[in-house]
Formats: C-alpha cells, structure tokens, sequence
C-alpha cells in the first residue's frame, strides 16, 4: 500500500526534540528518532510503498508498529483515501455569544491610519440629504440587549463589548445598556461580561468607578511612549494624545488593580517607522503597567506611508521571537507573560483550535451600527454591501449562512495547502475587503508572516513544554 503523509508542519525544540503538528486534527506530537524517520520518509507527493520502505529498517517489525502507531493517529494515511467532504457550518441559525455596539461613529482623536475616517473607509457614505445617527440612543442601546439575549439561546453567558469612534463619547448610553442588560439578564438566569475599547481620553474618574465596578475588561488603543504615540495618534490640532492620556492610564491601572479587577490590555497598531515592539512592551508593562499587550499590523492599502510592507512583516516577526524568549522564561518559571499575541497562539495550539473561520464575525459575534443595524463585526458596521439586519427586525439568516459558506476556509484554494490553515483560515474579513474588495477572500499579503509566527508559537510550545508542562493547565478549563 501507498503512503504518505497528511498535511503538517515538523520542528524541533533547541534541545533537537522532534515534533510534528498534524494540520487535519490540530494536534501536536512529539517523535522519537524512529518515527521521525518515518514522517519525513513518507513526505512525498506520490507516496511512498509502506512495505518496501519498513523492509529497508534494520528491525522491520518495529518500523511496522511505529508506522501503524503513525497511521492510527492520522498523521501517515493511504495515497488513495477519500478525502472527507468538505466541513459543513453548525447548525443554523448559531447562537449568539457576543455583539459589539458602535455607541458612537465619531471621535475626539484624528489617527491618521484609522480605518474608521481614513482612505481605507468601508462605511457606505450617507444619501443626500440623508443624515446619520452619530451616537447611538439609550432606547437603541436596550433593543441590542433584547436581541443579544433573544439571539443566545441556551447559552449561560454572553458578551458585550463597547466601540466607537471613540466609545467614551457616549458613556451614558454605555451606563444605560449594562444597567438594562444587568436587569434583563438576571430575568433570564444569565451572566453578562462587559468589554470596552477607548483611547484613554476621557477616562474620569466617574468613567473608572463604573468600569471597574462593573469588572469590565479594558482596552487602550495606545501605540507606545509619548514619541511613538504622537507621530499618528493625534489631536484634530495636530497635537500628540501621550500626555493628555498617560495619567488617565496611570489612574484607570491603579484603581483596577486594588479592586482586582479583570486584565488591562494594550492595543499598538503597527505602522512603518515604528519602535521596536520589545521597547513598546517594555514601557507599555514595565513604566505604565499594562497587564497585557497585544500588536496588530496596520490595515492599510499598499500605498499608504505608514504600511508596514513586506519587510515591516519581516522585522515585526523578527521582534517577535525576541519577545518570545522573555515569554518561555516567564512560563519555566511559573510566571504570566502580557504578550498577548503569543499568548493566544499558544492557547490555541493547546487547545487543539481547528477554525473554519479566522474569527466569530458573522457567527458567534456580530457588531451593531449606531442606528441599530446589524454588520458582520464592529469594522462592517454602516456598510450596506455587509449588512445582516437589525436588532429591530431580526438577523437576516439566509444572508449570514450565504456569506459564511462562501468564507469557510474549504473554500480558500490557497488555504487549502497551508499547514497553519486551522489557526489562521485566511484572516481577517475586514483586512481582506481593504486589500482585495471581498471579505470572504485569504489575506494572501501576509500568508508567509502567519505562517512565520505559528512556526514561532510552535517552537515556543515545545520549549515551555519541555521546562515547565504545567504551565499550559491555565488553558485546560477556560
């Protein structure tokens, strides 16, 4: 019989330990020297006889249990199988888990790379003579809750996360859908968390009782020191926002922190010209105290100044193996780490994470306008050619299920053939529509970037494995 092997990625920790990851189940095994021999033995496109190649081993009964402990586990299987039929969605229509509420399409700040008000614009502009609600009304705010909470089914708990524009320009539509979703949630026996994204500008002390009070988990779009911050995160002047934030920051931390409270998250977006992301993390950890923080590449057409470009994606990834090595020696040692884009990769590779979706935009999440209307995630919002509905009306189900069979991974050729497909399934929707002008299209500008970061999680998943396994058990129950 002709064999060969599925779909994978082999690597080894410093210590020459091989392993393989089994792109199909997800899973990451460790090989002895044997069975080593046989995965990169029986990597050839056309197979490779199973009998023949056993023979060649000085002790053929042991090469023959190891390939058959090899096959049973998926990782070796027969030229001619029959592949299995393409993954099908969940039963529909799926369960709503978290809806983002743009309370606000305006914002105090003018960033010059915002997706929001820039170049890269998808909202759909408004008629003549047609006026858009710039802040979303209490009433608004309620009737999300009532879909959330009408859309979860059985689930004992979901999500509602605050965005903007800048969110806090409409803090009491905020303190008016968690006091309603306090209410109406208890009605129905369910636990609701909260979540907020803001730029840290009107951070009152008012606005930091409430947030802590309510445990909500927080996040500073912020993109370093006062030099890193000031070059695009400004003012509508011109001015740089470092130093109207940076005590608001210092206050929020400090009152969170003896009220022990839910982490505090970074948010930096990447741009071309950028401190390296050890010094941002340093200081963003080090000097304000952020639990965690998380980079994100800028989502940016080519031509933009600040995108990053392919060497930008080359440095970034070379930045994050230095920050990497702080990480393994954080977690031999028992200890957190706040690099939050390792962290998740690492939880993920634990957990055996197989997505059919780069994330639950359009399945368990959904982001609702100012007005009420529903978009596939809180970047989607205001763009007709994405919209899903209302929480008036209803979630328009048939052109859900459309847009999610279209962007299942299956249905990404290039993906197909990509060992990183189940942590990555093409990437993000929005980021896809900016370069490409279709959502449900593999973001094919940074697949060697993915593909170079999982490696990189890969390899620290070994080594951590190797110096201290128990560290991967606060993955095990959440």
């Amino acid at each position: 019989m002709r064999l060969r092997t599925v779909l994978h990625r082999r690597f080894h920790d410093e210590h020459g330990t091989a392993f393989v990851y089994v792109t199909p189940s997800a899973a990451i095994l460790a090989l002895d020297g044997l069975a080593g021999q046989l995965v990169a033995g029986f990597d050839v496109p056309d197979g490779v006889d199973d009998a023949d190649f056993v023979a060649q081993h000085a002790d053929p009964a042991e090469a023959r249990r190891a390939l058959g402990d090899l096959v049973d586990l998926g990782v070796i299987r027969p030229v001619d199988e029959v592949r299995p039929p393409a993954a099908q969605l969940p039963p529909m229509p799926f369960p709503l888990a978290t809806l983002v509420l743009n309370v606000t399409n305006k914002c105090n700040l003018s960033c010059t790379y915002c997706y929001e008000y820039g170049a890269d614009k998808i909202a759909t502009p408004a008629a003549p003579g047609e006026k858009r609600v710039s802040r979303m009304t209490e009433d608004t705010a309620r009737q999300s809750i009532d879909f959330l909470l009408r859309s979860s089914a059985e689930r004992p708990q979901v999500s509602i996360t605050f965005f903007g524009g800048e969110t806090l320009l409409n803090f009491p539509a905020i303190r008016a859908a968690v006091d309603y979703a306090e209410q109406q949630a208890k009605a129905v026996r369910k636990r609701v968390h909260y979540s907020l994204t803001t730029n840290a500008t009107l951070l009152t002390d008012e606005v930091i009782d409430f947030l802590t009070t309510h445990r909500f988990g927080i996040t500073i779009s912020i993109d370093g020191d006062a030099g890193e911050q000031d070059r695009h995160r400004v003012w509508k002047s011109g001015a740089g926002s470092f130093a109207d934030m940076e005590p608001r920051i210092r206050k929020l931390i400090a009152t969170n922190k003896e009220r022990k409270g839910r982490p505090i998250g970074a948010r930096v977006t990447v741009t071309r010209g950028a401190k390296s992301v050890i010094d941002t993390y340093r200081f963003l950890t080090g000097d304000l105290g952020f639990d965690e923080v998380g980079f994100a590449p800028v989502t940016a057409g080519p031509d933009r100044t600040w995108a990053l470009g392919d060497q930008g994606y080359e440095n970034l990834l070379a930045e994050f193996s230095t920050l990497a090595e702080d990480y393994v020696a954080a977690a031999a040692a028992g200890r957190a780490h706040g690099f939050a884009n390792l962290g998740d990769l690492l939880r993920e590779l634990h957990q055996g994470i197989h997505k059919a979706h780069p994330c639950g935009a359009g399945l368990g999440l959904l982001g609702v306008s100012t007005e009420g209307e529903l978009g596939l995630c809180h970047r989607f919002v205001e763009s007709k050619d994405h919209a899903l509905g209302s929480v008036r009306k209803g979630l328009d189900e048939g052109k859900r299920t459309a847009f999610l069979e279209q962007a299942h991974v299956d249905h990404k050729t290039d993906c197909r053939v990509c060992f990183a497909k189940p942590l990555c399934a093409g990437g993000c929707y929005h980021e896809a529509h900016v370069r490409y002008g279709d959502a449900t299209r593999a973001n094919l500008h940074y697949c060697e970037w993915i593909r170079g970061f999982v490696d990189l999680g890969l390899k620290t998943y070994a080594r951590i494995l190797r110096a201290n396994p128990k560290f991967f058990a606060r993955y095990e129950s959440s």
